[in-house]
């Protein structure tokens, strides 16, 4: 019998279904990482499957011998707090073992990344807005 949730590498095609996914997340990562990545390491996408069906992610790609940057940790909504995310958490973060990893998260998860060894290096403020018009600068 096979088991109805297993964790694989994706496809360069399913990069697509993880910009949808973050879009969805309201998060903005840049239109041409996913491709840039996969290419770095075409094994650092990791979708968790149930039934067949992609329900998890999370990109652990590494980079030299000795870093990694972990991102796209997702689950599916209707699938949150039923430990999916977690399976694939710890593969990810098993794959990327031994190495100085950066992550991009966000903050509603940052005591969950401290249980997982990360500390908070840095933070970044986003802004957004509409600029004034130009102002004549001629004197």
């Amino acid at each position: 019998m096979p088991n109805p949730f297993e964790i694989t590498a994706a496809r360069a095609e399913d990069i697509v279904t993880l910009g949808e996914w973050a879009h969805e997340e309201s998060w903005n990562p840049g239109l041409h990482d996913g491709g840039v990545f996969f290419a770095t390491d075409p094994g650092g996408f990791l979708f968790g499957r149930l039934d067949g069906e992609p329900v998890t992610s999370v990109s652990v790609v590494r980079y030299g011998t000795d870093h990694g940057f972990l991102g796209f940790y997702l689950t599916r909504p209707h699938l949150r707090g039923q430990g999916y995310g977690l399976r694939t958490w710890q593969a990810g973060t098993a794959r990327l073992a031994g190495r100085t990893v950066g992550l991009d998260g966000v903050p509603a998860q940052q005591d969950n990344y401290r249980r997982s060894g990360f500390r908070t290096c840095w933070s970044n403020a986003r802004f957004e807005g509409t600029p004034p018009p130009p102002q004549d600068l001629a004197p």
